[in-house]
Protein backbone atom coordinates (compact mmCIF):
# COMPACT_ATOMS: atom_id res chain seq x y z
CA UNK A 1 0.00 0.00 0.00
CA UNK A 2 1.42 3.19 -0.68
CA UNK A 3 2.37 5.57 2.02
CA UNK A 4 1.72 8.70 -0.07
CA UNK A 5 -1.04 10.86 2.13
CA UNK A 6 -4.41 11.51 0.77
CA UNK A 7 -4.61 14.79 -1.35
CA UNK A 8 -7.72 16.94 -0.82
CA UNK A 9 -9.75 18.29 -3.68
CA UNK A 10 -8.57 22.02 -2.98
CA UNK A 11 -5.02 20.70 -3.29
CA UNK A 12 -5.17 19.03 -6.44
CA UNK A 13 -7.12 22.23 -8.00
CA UNK A 14 -4.50 24.40 -6.38
CA UNK A 15 -1.49 22.44 -8.04
CA UNK A 16 -3.37 22.24 -11.41
CA UNK A 17 -4.48 25.73 -11.29
CA UNK A 18 -0.14 26.39 -10.42
CA UNK A 19 0.19 24.37 -13.41
CA UNK A 20 -2.07 25.59 -15.68
CA UNK A 21 -0.61 29.47 -14.89
CA UNK A 22 2.75 28.65 -16.05
CA UNK A 23 1.63 27.14 -19.46
CA UNK A 24 -1.17 29.99 -19.72
CA UNK A 25 1.66 32.65 -19.02
CA UNK A 26 4.21 30.92 -21.60
CA UNK A 27 1.52 31.77 -23.97
CA UNK A 28 -0.69 34.62 -23.31
CA UNK A 29 2.93 36.78 -22.36
CA UNK A 30 4.17 36.22 -26.03
CA UNK A 31 1.36 38.80 -27.47
CA UNK A 32 1.87 41.46 -25.05
CA UNK A 33 5.25 41.26 -25.17
CA UNK A 34 4.96 41.51 -28.96
CA UNK A 35 6.02 45.16 -30.11
CA UNK A 36 8.95 44.54 -27.55
CA UNK A 37 10.47 41.55 -29.30
CA UNK A 38 9.31 42.52 -32.89
CA UNK A 39 11.54 46.02 -32.17
CA UNK A 40 14.22 43.99 -31.03
CA UNK A 41 14.58 41.37 -33.64
CA UNK A 42 13.40 43.69 -36.38
CA UNK A 43 10.14 41.58 -36.91
CA UNK A 44 7.19 43.55 -38.33
CA UNK A 45 4.08 43.63 -35.65
CA UNK A 46 1.59 41.99 -38.39
CA UNK A 47 3.56 38.93 -37.61
CA UNK A 48 3.12 38.49 -34.38
CA UNK A 49 0.18 36.51 -35.16
CA UNK A 50 2.43 33.92 -36.94
CA UNK A 51 4.25 33.71 -33.70
CA UNK A 52 1.43 32.81 -31.85
CA UNK A 53 0.45 30.63 -35.18
CA UNK A 54 3.56 28.49 -34.45
CA UNK A 55 3.09 27.84 -30.92
CA UNK A 56 -1.19 26.75 -31.51
CA UNK A 57 -0.09 24.62 -34.35
CA UNK A 58 2.41 22.98 -32.95
CA UNK A 59 0.21 21.77 -29.87
CA UNK A 60 -2.60 20.29 -32.26
CA UNK A 61 0.33 18.51 -34.00
CA UNK A 62 1.06 17.23 -30.37
CA UNK A 63 -2.70 17.09 -29.88
CA UNK A 64 -3.35 14.47 -32.23
CA UNK A 65 0.01 12.62 -31.26
CA UNK A 66 -1.10 12.27 -28.02
CA UNK A 67 -4.28 10.70 -28.36
CA UNK A 68 -2.70 7.76 -29.37
CA UNK A 69 -0.38 7.00 -25.92
CA UNK A 70 -1.19 9.26 -23.11
CA UNK A 71 -4.43 7.27 -21.80
CA UNK A 72 -1.45 4.41 -21.41
CA UNK A 73 0.19 6.11 -18.86
CA UNK A 74 -0.55 7.47 -15.28
CA UNK A 75 -1.41 11.05 -15.92
CA UNK A 76 0.56 12.58 -13.27
CA UNK A 77 3.68 11.40 -14.89
CA UNK A 78 3.21 12.41 -18.41
CA UNK A 79 2.13 15.81 -17.10
CA UNK A 80 5.93 15.94 -15.02
CA UNK A 81 7.09 15.23 -18.59
CA UNK A 82 5.02 17.67 -20.86
CA UNK A 83 6.07 20.13 -18.39
CA UNK A 84 9.97 19.67 -18.20
CA UNK A 85 9.84 19.60 -22.69
CA UNK A 86 7.34 23.12 -21.75
CA UNK A 87 10.39 24.66 -19.61
CA UNK A 88 13.29 23.56 -21.92
CA UNK A 89 11.19 25.25 -25.00
CA UNK A 90 10.77 28.51 -23.11
CA UNK A 91 13.89 28.91 -22.21
CA UNK A 92 15.08 28.26 -26.18
CA UNK A 93 12.83 31.16 -26.64
CA UNK A 94 14.99 33.17 -24.79
CA UNK A 95 17.68 32.75 -26.96
CA UNK A 96 16.29 33.39 -30.13
CA UNK A 97 18.28 35.53 -32.80
CA UNK A 98 15.15 36.39 -35.37
CA UNK A 99 12.34 35.50 -36.55
CA UNK A 100 13.38 31.69 -37.89
CA UNK A 101 14.63 30.61 -34.09
CA UNK A 102 11.90 32.78 -32.12
CA UNK A 103 8.97 30.35 -34.31
CA UNK A 104 11.16 27.37 -33.94
CA UNK A 105 11.03 28.12 -30.13
CA UNK A 106 7.91 28.37 -29.99
CA UNK A 107 7.10 25.49 -31.79
CA UNK A 108 8.52 23.32 -29.65
CA UNK A 109 6.80 25.05 -26.37
CA UNK A 110 3.03 24.40 -28.34
CA UNK A 111 4.58 20.52 -28.83
CA UNK A 112 4.63 20.12 -24.72
CA UNK A 113 2.22 22.93 -23.44
CA UNK A 114 -0.84 21.48 -25.47
CA UNK A 115 -0.44 17.99 -23.87
CA UNK A 116 -0.15 19.74 -20.64
CA UNK A 117 -3.13 21.17 -20.73
CA UNK A 118 -5.16 18.16 -22.07
CA UNK A 119 -3.63 16.03 -19.41
CA UNK A 120 -4.40 18.75 -16.83
CA UNK A 121 -8.12 19.19 -17.60
CA UNK A 122 -8.20 15.20 -17.67
CA UNK A 123 -6.88 14.95 -13.85
CA UNK A 124 -9.14 17.48 -12.50
CA UNK A 125 -12.46 15.88 -14.60
CA UNK A 126 -10.66 12.02 -13.13
CA UNK A 127 -10.33 13.31 -9.58
CA UNK A 128 -13.28 15.85 -9.31
CA UNK A 129 -16.89 14.27 -8.81
CA UNK A 130 -19.06 16.21 -11.90
CA UNK A 131 -20.96 17.99 -9.31
CA UNK A 132 -18.60 20.31 -8.12
CA UNK A 133 -16.40 20.17 -11.77
CA UNK A 134 -17.91 23.30 -12.95
CA UNK A 135 -16.51 24.90 -10.31
CA UNK A 136 -13.32 23.24 -10.60
CA UNK A 137 -13.22 24.08 -13.95
CA UNK A 138 -13.71 27.42 -13.03
CA UNK A 139 -10.96 27.55 -10.53
CA UNK A 140 -8.35 26.19 -13.22
CA UNK A 141 -9.63 28.79 -15.48
CA UNK A 142 -9.12 31.14 -13.19
CA UNK A 143 -5.27 30.78 -14.11
CA UNK A 144 -5.79 32.62 -17.34
CA UNK A 145 -6.88 35.48 -14.89
CA UNK A 146 -3.62 34.82 -12.72
CA UNK A 147 -1.66 35.11 -15.83
CA UNK A 148 -3.51 38.78 -16.79
CA UNK A 149 -3.11 39.79 -13.16
CA UNK A 150 0.11 38.96 -12.03
CA UNK A 151 2.26 37.34 -15.05
CA UNK A 152 1.04 39.62 -18.06
CA UNK A 153 1.81 42.74 -16.10
CA UNK A 154 5.30 41.20 -14.22
CA UNK A 155 6.39 39.92 -17.59
CA UNK A 156 6.03 43.65 -19.18
CA UNK A 157 7.80 45.06 -16.01
CA UNK A 158 10.73 42.21 -16.46
CA UNK A 159 11.13 43.12 -19.79
CA UNK A 160 11.45 46.89 -19.31
CA UNK A 161 13.95 46.12 -16.99
CA UNK A 162 15.93 43.09 -17.96
CA UNK A 163 14.93 43.24 -22.09
CA UNK A 164 12.71 40.91 -23.44
CA UNK A 165 14.17 37.90 -22.92
CA UNK A 166 13.52 38.27 -19.19
CA UNK A 167 10.11 36.73 -19.11
CA UNK A 168 11.26 33.52 -20.67
CA UNK A 169 13.62 32.42 -18.54
CA UNK A 170 11.95 33.20 -15.39
CA UNK A 171 8.45 31.56 -16.92
CA UNK A 172 11.22 28.56 -17.38
CA UNK A 173 12.44 28.74 -13.87
CA UNK A 174 8.99 28.32 -12.02
CA UNK A 175 7.50 25.88 -14.46
CA UNK A 176 10.60 24.16 -13.04
CA UNK A 177 9.67 24.22 -9.42
CA UNK A 178 6.23 23.08 -10.80
CA UNK A 179 7.83 19.27 -12.43
CA UNK A 180 8.82 19.07 -8.70
CA UNK A 181 5.52 20.00 -7.49
CA UNK A 182 3.85 17.42 -9.92
CA UNK A 183 5.83 14.62 -9.00
CA UNK A 184 5.64 14.84 -5.07
CA UNK A 185 2.91 16.61 -4.07
CA UNK A 186 -0.44 15.26 -7.42
CA UNK A 187 -1.49 11.93 -6.28
CA UNK A 188 -1.10 9.07 -8.76
CA UNK A 189 -3.55 9.14 -11.72
CA UNK A 190 -4.42 5.65 -12.98
CA UNK A 191 -8.02 5.47 -12.26
CA UNK A 192 -8.37 4.91 -16.48
CA UNK A 193 -6.06 2.13 -16.12
CA UNK A 194 -7.80 -0.06 -13.59
CA UNK A 195 -8.73 -3.35 -15.53
CA UNK A 196 -12.83 -2.53 -14.61
CA UNK A 197 -12.71 0.84 -15.88
CA UNK A 198 -10.98 -0.33 -19.20
CA UNK A 199 -13.47 -0.48 -22.35
CA UNK A 200 -14.17 -4.26 -23.72
CA UNK A 201 -11.65 -2.71 -26.40
CA UNK A 202 -9.45 -0.02 -26.99
CA UNK A 203 -11.94 3.02 -28.58
CA UNK A 204 -10.40 3.55 -32.16
CA UNK A 205 -9.71 6.96 -33.83
CA UNK A 206 -12.66 5.92 -36.22
CA UNK A 207 -14.87 5.48 -33.21
CA UNK A 208 -13.99 8.51 -31.78
CA UNK A 209 -14.61 10.23 -34.60
CA UNK A 210 -17.98 8.35 -35.69
CA UNK A 211 -19.72 9.90 -32.29
CA UNK A 212 -21.94 12.69 -32.91
CA UNK A 213 -21.39 14.11 -29.62
CA UNK A 214 -17.97 14.16 -30.47
CA UNK A 215 -17.87 15.77 -33.56
CA UNK A 216 -20.43 18.36 -32.24
CA UNK A 217 -17.62 19.25 -29.13
CA UNK A 218 -14.79 19.81 -31.44
CA UNK A 219 -16.78 21.98 -33.93
CA UNK A 220 -17.51 24.10 -30.52
CA UNK A 221 -13.79 23.89 -30.02
CA UNK A 222 -13.09 25.00 -33.22
CA UNK A 223 -15.24 27.76 -33.45
CA UNK A 224 -14.85 29.05 -29.82
CA UNK A 225 -10.82 29.77 -30.84
CA UNK A 226 -10.60 30.67 -33.89
CA UNK A 227 -13.50 33.86 -33.53
CA UNK A 228 -11.00 34.17 -30.44
CA UNK A 229 -7.59 34.32 -31.43
CA UNK A 230 -8.67 36.15 -34.54
CA UNK A 231 -8.38 39.27 -32.45
CA UNK A 232 -6.15 38.29 -29.35
CA UNK A 233 -2.69 38.35 -30.78
CA UNK A 234 -2.93 41.76 -31.90
CA UNK A 235 -4.42 43.37 -28.73
CA UNK A 236 -0.90 44.74 -27.26
CA UNK A 237 0.22 46.27 -31.10
CA UNK A 238 -3.61 47.75 -31.59
CA UNK A 239 -3.79 49.57 -28.30
CA UNK A 240 -0.05 50.82 -28.25
CA UNK A 241 0.37 51.68 -31.99
CA UNK A 242 -3.33 52.17 -33.22
CA UNK A 243 -4.75 54.00 -30.08
CA UNK A 244 -1.73 55.40 -28.63
CA UNK A 245 -1.78 54.31 -25.52
CA UNK A 246 0.99 54.33 -23.43
CA UNK A 247 2.90 51.46 -22.49
CA UNK A 248 2.01 51.65 -18.19
CA UNK A 249 -1.95 51.65 -19.57
CA UNK A 250 -1.51 48.18 -21.46
CA UNK A 251 0.25 47.11 -18.06
CA UNK A 252 -3.31 48.45 -16.52
CA UNK A 253 -5.24 47.40 -19.34
CA UNK A 254 -3.96 42.88 -18.02
CA UNK A 255 -3.90 44.02 -14.70
CA UNK A 256 -7.41 45.43 -14.11
CA UNK A 257 -8.81 43.17 -16.73
CA UNK A 258 -7.39 39.98 -14.85
CA UNK A 259 -8.80 40.96 -11.63
CA UNK A 260 -12.58 41.44 -12.73
CA UNK A 261 -12.22 38.02 -14.56
CA UNK A 262 -10.63 36.02 -11.91
CA UNK A 263 -13.67 37.56 -9.92
CA UNK A 264 -16.10 36.54 -12.63
CA UNK A 265 -14.63 33.14 -13.39
CA UNK A 266 -15.97 31.65 -10.36
CA UNK A 267 -18.87 32.92 -10.08
CA UNK A 268 -19.28 31.71 -13.71
CA UNK A 269 -18.04 28.27 -12.90
CA UNK A 270 -20.93 28.04 -10.35
CA UNK A 271 -23.26 29.32 -12.87
CA UNK A 272 -22.52 26.51 -15.23
CA UNK A 273 -23.02 23.97 -12.01
CA UNK A 274 -26.71 25.72 -11.27
CA UNK A 275 -27.95 26.80 -14.85
CA UNK A 276 -26.18 24.65 -17.65
CA UNK A 277 -23.16 25.67 -19.80
CA UNK A 278 -25.89 26.76 -22.87
CA UNK A 279 -27.31 30.07 -20.82
CA UNK A 280 -24.18 30.80 -19.18
CA UNK A 281 -22.24 30.52 -22.71
CA UNK A 282 -24.77 32.91 -24.69
CA UNK A 283 -24.37 35.65 -21.97
CA UNK A 284 -20.96 35.36 -22.40
CA UNK A 285 -20.78 35.30 -26.42
CA UNK A 286 -23.00 38.11 -26.49
CA UNK A 287 -21.14 40.77 -23.96
CA UNK A 288 -18.32 39.09 -26.29
CA UNK A 289 -19.59 40.63 -29.21
CA UNK A 290 -20.60 43.99 -27.94
CA UNK A 291 -16.75 44.32 -26.47
CA UNK A 292 -15.75 43.50 -29.84
CA UNK A 293 -17.54 46.08 -30.98
CA UNK A 294 -16.94 49.29 -28.96
CA UNK A 295 -13.36 48.27 -28.03
CA UNK A 296 -11.87 47.60 -31.58
CA UNK A 297 -15.06 49.87 -34.26
CA UNK A 298 -16.47 51.94 -31.75
CA UNK A 299 -14.81 53.31 -29.07
CA UNK A 300 -16.75 54.93 -26.46
CA UNK A 301 -16.08 58.81 -25.69
CA UNK A 302 -14.76 59.20 -22.44
CA UNK A 303 -15.04 55.61 -21.10
CA UNK A 304 -11.24 54.68 -20.20
CA UNK A 305 -9.61 51.97 -22.07
CA UNK A 306 -8.88 49.67 -18.85
CA UNK A 307 -12.61 49.69 -18.39
CA UNK A 308 -13.74 48.60 -21.69
CA UNK A 309 -10.88 45.63 -22.39
CA UNK A 310 -11.83 44.51 -18.77
CA UNK A 311 -15.29 43.63 -20.45
CA UNK A 312 -13.28 41.48 -22.74
CA UNK A 313 -11.40 39.17 -20.76
CA UNK A 314 -14.82 39.03 -18.37
CA UNK A 315 -16.43 37.74 -21.44
CA UNK A 316 -13.65 35.70 -23.06
CA UNK A 317 -13.32 33.82 -19.55
CA UNK A 318 -17.21 33.22 -19.05
CA UNK A 319 -17.25 31.73 -22.33
CA UNK A 320 -13.98 29.27 -21.38
CA UNK A 321 -15.51 28.22 -18.31
CA UNK A 322 -19.04 26.98 -19.99
CA UNK A 323 -17.53 25.64 -22.81
CA UNK A 324 -14.41 23.53 -21.01
CA UNK A 325 -17.21 22.39 -17.97
CA UNK A 326 -19.49 21.53 -21.08
CA UNK A 327 -16.85 19.46 -23.21
CA UNK A 328 -15.57 17.65 -20.21
CA UNK A 329 -18.50 16.13 -19.82
CA UNK A 330 -17.95 14.42 -23.25
CA UNK A 331 -15.91 11.47 -23.07
CA UNK A 332 -16.18 8.26 -20.56
CA UNK A 333 -13.29 7.92 -18.13
CA UNK A 334 -11.66 5.22 -19.77
CA UNK A 335 -11.21 7.53 -23.34
CA UNK A 336 -10.67 11.00 -21.49
CA UNK A 337 -7.05 11.84 -22.33
CA UNK A 338 -7.50 10.74 -26.15
CA UNK A 339 -10.37 12.51 -26.20
CA UNK A 340 -8.81 15.79 -24.58
CA UNK A 341 -5.51 15.14 -26.76
CA UNK A 342 -7.57 15.54 -29.92
CA UNK A 343 -9.71 18.59 -28.45
CA UNK A 344 -6.48 20.16 -27.36
CA UNK A 345 -5.45 19.30 -31.58
CA UNK A 346 -8.49 21.11 -32.72
CA UNK A 347 -8.27 24.02 -30.03
CA UNK A 348 -5.13 24.66 -30.92
CA UNK A 349 -5.72 24.57 -34.63
CA UNK A 350 -8.77 27.04 -34.46
CA UNK A 351 -5.90 29.64 -31.90
CA UNK A 352 -3.65 29.13 -35.00
CA UNK A 353 -5.99 29.40 -37.93
CA UNK A 354 -7.28 32.57 -36.45
CA UNK A 355 -3.74 34.05 -35.32
CA UNK A 356 -2.82 33.09 -39.12
CA UNK A 357 -5.71 34.64 -40.97
CA UNK A 358 -5.03 37.98 -38.89
CA UNK A 359 -1.84 38.30 -40.25
CA UNK A 360 -2.43 37.68 -43.24
CA UNK A 361 -5.55 40.14 -42.97
CA UNK A 362 -3.88 43.00 -41.19
CA UNK A 363 -1.09 45.65 -42.80
CA UNK A 364 1.67 47.22 -40.87
CA UNK A 365 1.19 51.02 -41.44
CA UNK A 366 3.89 53.27 -40.96
CA UNK A 367 4.75 54.20 -37.43
CA UNK A 368 3.66 50.47 -36.41
CA UNK A 369 -0.25 51.06 -36.61
CA UNK A 370 -2.20 47.75 -37.90
CA UNK A 371 -4.46 48.40 -41.10
CA UNK A 372 -7.52 46.06 -41.73
CA UNK A 373 -8.76 45.70 -37.78
CA UNK A 374 -12.17 46.21 -38.99
CA UNK A 375 -11.84 43.12 -41.35
CA UNK A 376 -10.46 41.18 -38.61
CA UNK A 377 -13.24 42.08 -35.86
CA UNK A 378 -15.62 41.42 -38.18
CA UNK A 379 -14.86 37.93 -38.64
CA UNK A 380 -14.57 37.87 -34.82
CA UNK A 381 -17.89 38.08 -34.44
CA UNK A 382 -19.57 36.06 -37.41
CA UNK A 383 -17.44 33.27 -35.95
CA UNK A 384 -18.96 33.97 -32.41
CA UNK A 385 -22.28 34.24 -33.65
CA UNK A 386 -22.67 30.64 -34.03
CA UNK A 387 -21.60 29.79 -31.04
CA UNK A 388 -24.66 29.49 -28.60
CA UNK A 389 -25.83 26.98 -30.96
CA UNK A 390 -23.00 24.81 -30.51
CA UNK A 391 -23.38 24.69 -26.77
CA UNK A 392 -26.98 24.06 -27.19
CA UNK A 393 -26.04 21.04 -29.62
CA UNK A 394 -23.54 19.75 -27.20
CA UNK A 395 -25.19 20.14 -24.25
CA UNK A 396 -28.50 18.54 -25.03
CA UNK A 397 -26.70 15.58 -26.54
CA UNK A 398 -24.91 15.29 -23.04
CA UNK A 399 -28.04 15.59 -20.77
CA UNK A 400 -29.93 12.66 -23.07
CA UNK A 401 -26.81 10.50 -22.43
CA UNK A 402 -26.27 11.19 -18.81
CA UNK A 403 -30.21 10.13 -18.31
CA UNK A 404 -29.56 7.39 -20.44
CA UNK A 405 -26.89 6.25 -18.20
CA UNK A 406 -28.68 7.15 -14.52
CA UNK A 407 -31.11 4.99 -15.67
CA UNK A 408 -28.88 1.93 -16.56
CA UNK A 409 -26.10 2.30 -14.96
CA UNK A 410 -26.05 4.98 -12.02
CA UNK A 411 -22.23 4.19 -11.29
CA UNK A 412 -21.02 5.35 -14.93
CA UNK A 413 -23.07 8.55 -15.15
CA UNK A 414 -19.91 10.61 -13.13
Amino acid sequence: MSSRPAVSERAIVFMIGAIQFVNILDFVMVMPLGPDFARGLSIPTSEIGTIGAAYTAAGSVAGVAGSYFLDRFDRRKALAVAMLGLVLATAAGGVATGLGTLLAARAAAGLFGGPATSLSLSIIADLIPVERRGRAMGAVMGAFSVASVVGIPAALKLAAWGGWRMPFFVVAGLGLLLVGGAIFFLPPVRGHLEPGRQPVHRVSVRELFSRTDVLLSYSLTLLLNAGGFVVIPNIAAYVQNNLGAPRTQLESIYLVGGLVSFVTLRVAGKLVDQLGSFRVGTVGSLLFIATLYFAFLHLPAGVSLVVIYAFFFLSNGVRNVAYSTLTSRVPEQSIRARFMSFQSAVQHMGAAAGAFVSSRMLVELPGGALGGMERVVGLSIALTVGLPLMLFLVERRVLARDRLLSTSSPGLAA
